[in-house]
C-alpha cells in the first residue's frame, strides 16, 4: 500500500495527538529557524573615542577600517562603529566614554592620547580599551607596569621613558660606530 508521507504522518499523529496540538507542532517547527536566527549574536559594535575633531584623523580612521576589512569586518555589513568626537573639548570626554559603555560596545579604540585614556579608564573596567599613545603609559596611569599592565587597557606606546634605553641599545647594535645620537621632541 502506497501512502503519501504527509498523510502517513497525519495518521500517525492523529492517534496520539489532537489536531490543535499537531497545528501547534507544525507552527513551532516553522518558527524554529526564525527563533534560531534571532538568538544569533547581534552585530558587534566598536567604539571610537577621540579628544580631537574627525578631519585630521581621517587617515587614522581609514587605517582602522582597512585593518578590520582585512580580518573580515566591514562597517555596516558585519560590524558597527560608534564615533564620539570631543572636538578638543576635553571636559566632554568622560561623558562621551560613558555613552560608549552604555551603548554596549565590544571594544573602545582611543584617539588622542593621555586625556582620552584618563577619561575612558574610569568608565569601564571590563570593556577592552585599545590605545596608541605618545605618553608613558605607566606614568599616565594607563597601565600598572609595562611587563604586567593589568586591567583592560592595551595598545602601543610610541614614547615610553622605560623603553629609551632599549631603543638606544638596539640602535647601538644596528650602528655600533655611531658616537652621537640626537633626539627631537615637541615639548607641547
Amino acid at each position: 500500500m502506497t501512502t503519501r508521507p504527509l498523510s502517513a504522518l497525519t495518521m500517525l499523529l492523529s492517534r496520539h495527538t489532537k489536531r490543535r496540538d499537531f497545528i501547534t507542532l507544525l507552527g513551532g517547527a516553522a518558527a524554529w529557524p526564525l527563533a534560531a536566527r534571532a538568538q544569533q549574536r547581534a552585530m558587534p559594535v566598536i567604539g571610537i573615542l577621540a579628544s580631537v575633531s574627525p578631519a585630521p584623523y581621517a587617515p587614522f580612521i581609514a587605517a582602522i577600517k582597512e585593518g578590520l576589512r582585512q580580518t573580515g569586518y566591514v562597517e555596516g555589513r558585519n560590524v558597527t562603529i560608534e564615533y564620539r568626537w570631543a572636538e578638543g573639548q576635553y571636559d566632554r570626554l568622560p561623558k562621551l566614554a560613558s555613552e560608549l559603555v552604555e551603548s554596549g560596545v565590544a571594544v573602545i579604540i582611543l584617539v588622542g592620547g593621555g586625556a582620552t585614556t584618563a577619561a575612558a579608564r574610569p568608565a569601564t573596567a571590563t570593556i577592552p580599551i585599545v590605545v596608541v599613545m605618545g605618553d608613558d603609559p605607566v606614568k599616565t596611569g594607563a597601565v600598572a607596569a609595562l611587563n604586567r599592565p593589568g586591567g583592560n587597557v592595551t595598545g602601543v606606546s610610541l614614547l615610553s621613558v622605560a623603553m629609551e634605553p632599549k631603543r638606544l641599545q638596539l640602535l647601538h647594535e644596528l650602528a655600533p660606530n655611531v658616537a652621537v645620537v640626537a633626539v627631537m621632541i615637541n615639548p607641547n
